[in-house]
């Protein structure tokens, strides 16, 4: 059974850089036919993809956060991991980490940041 679980810091200043790390256990993110990515959903609004990586460390960002965010990964602790840069308060989400395989599943459970100071 695939499972993700994100971690980091659930309080952020403005200005600062977020940094989540995504735990992923029950399949290697280094397997053929899958990316892994990061989804936030702020407070009242839709959904917004933000990344991903693919299984050869290439990132593909969404060009309205391109250049703020960063994509990485650990191999060797099956993990990935996002950098969200110069974070504002409409940064406030749940953000999660997510495996792309025929669709986005399964996601981890999220996790709550609220930029504020």
């Amino acid at each position: 059974q695939v499972q993700l679980q994100e971690s980091g810091p659930g309080l952020v200043k403005p200005s600062q850089t977020l940094s989540l790390t995504c735990t992923v256990s029950g399949d290697s993110i280094t397997a053929n036919g899958a990316v892994w990515g990061w989804i936030r959903q702020p407070p009242g609004k839709e959904p917004e993809w933000m990344g991903a990586i693919d299984t050869s460390g290439s990132s593909y960002y969404n060009p309205s956060l391109k250049n703020r965010t960063s994509i990485s990964r650990d191999t060797s602790k099956n993990q990935f991991t996002l950098q969200l840069s110069s974070v504002a308060p409409r940064d406030t989400a749940v953000y999660y980490c997510a495996r792309g395989k025929e669709g986005w599943s399964p996601w981890g459970q999220g996790t709550q940041v609220t930029v504020s100071s």
